[in-house]
């Protein structure tokens, strides 16, 4: 597994990887490629009455390195989710590599706690968990935690790699991660490299109501 000897540093919230250096200095590093949709709006709005409510970066988010081919190996893989009949959108669209924020590109599941699950069909070695629920609007998700195993049923070798759960609502355990406004970037989570087939993710509706959306959920492997 590969394993990085990298300085992180938390600014306002946000993990900026003083890894620039290093990687240059490592060959067998490059930064992750991210095709970003177009920005819905500019700004955050300050009246967000969110508690644990991280601090926008204001510039873009720093590259993320990872080792050479790494790739979005969710694209196209199958998903399963809570909420077997959705209100708007199909649970394929999770997984179809398309990020835009419009009509026609999100799935709206049921409220309260939903959890979706990608199949990647084989074990690889995460390096990142990129996850876009819905940014059309500058809304803030609540119970966001994502998990990676080794059985579908989340039974075997379960890793927590985000949770910002405070109250422990979902029963997946308290978390300590910040909640964040949901940006046309998507949210970059550190999978660290962990080895896992399975992918799980959680969302308790949002600061504009009980549902749940996602638009694209990308995995970065190798």
């Amino acid at each position: 597994m590969f394993k990085r000897s990298i300085l992180f540093l938390i600014v306002g919230g946000f993990v900026l990887s003083t890894n620039y250096n290093f990687a240059q200095a490592n060959k067998d590093l490059a930064p992750i490629k991210l095709d970003l949709p177009k920005p819905m709006f500019v700004g955050t709005p300050t009246n967000l009455a969110v508690p644990n409510l991280e601090k926008p970066l204001g510039k873009p988010r720093p590259p993320f390195y990872a080792p050479k081919g790494t790739d979005n190996v969710a694209l196209k893989k199958p998903i399963t989710s809570t909420d077997k009949y959705p209100v708007i959108g199909e649970i394929s669209y999770i997984t179809d590599g398309k990020k835009d924020a419009a009509e026609g590109y999100f799935v709206e599941l049921g409220p309260f706690s939903q959890n979706i699950v990608i199949d990647l069909q084989k074990d690889y070695n995460l390096y990142a968990i990129v996850v876009w629920h819905y940014h059309l609007q500058a809304r803030v998700y609540y119970d966001v935690i994502v998990q990676v195993a080794d059985d579908a049923k989340f039974t075997k070798n379960v890793r927590t790699l985000f949770n910002n759960d405070i109250d422990n609502s979902s029963k997946q355990g308290k978390g300590k991660d910040m909640h964040y406004v949901e940006t046309a970037e998507g949210k970059l989570i550190d999978a660290k490299g962990e080895k896992a087939r399975y992918v799980r993710l959680f969302s308790k509706g949002s600061n504009a109501d009980d549902l749940n959306h996602y638009i694209e959920v990308a995995v970065y492997g190798k």
